[in-house]
């Protein structure tokens, strides 16, 4: 029984010290995008004598695509929600606990989206109606601020 014990305990040990924590260092990257997602719920009209309500950061993944026009998605009606997205993924990042994320890209165009469920999210357009463009360039860390506001009224 302790031969057991003092195998399982071993093998515990291995496997705690085989597996990594990925942390997103940004200090580290010097080219790509930074930002954080924040989410913003229920009313958010100003209202007198109240200070509005802060962001929350949120855990999610964030996923880079190739640059994506409005006629490239197939979007739930007239809402910033996607169920399918017809370009090329070509990275994904997830945030830690306070939203922010880090992702080392090419010099480049990209559209970035917030995993909802099954779901996309992307409120951001330019004025040719592409989503959530970005420009990575060279020896530059783009920042990008996505928030997240389908569950909030205006």
């Amino acid at each position: 029984m302790k031969h057991i014990l003092f195998f399982l305990f071993t093998a515990s040990l291995v496997l705690l010290a085989c597996s990594s924590v990925k942390k997103t260092d940004s200090s580290a990257i010097t080219q790509g995008i930074t930002g954080r997602v924040t989410e913003q719920t229920g009313n958010r009209m100003p209202m007198k004598d109240a200070e509005p309500e802060t962001p929350k950061g949120v855990v999610t993944t964030v996923l880079i695509y190739e640059p994506t026009h409005i006629s490239q998605v197939t979007r739930e009606g007239t809402s910033p929600v996607y169920t399918a997205i017809h370009t090329k993924l070509v990275a994904s990042i997830d945030t830690d606990s306070t939203g922010s994320f880090a992702i080392a890209l090419p010099v480049g165009n990209y559209s970035l989206f917030v995993k909802q469920g099954k779901n996309f999210y992307a409120n951001l357009f330019d004025t040719n109606n592409n989503i959530a463009l970005f420009a990575v360039e060279e020896g530059k860390l783009t920042q990008a601020n996505l928030s997240v506001s389908n569950r909030a009224s205006f």
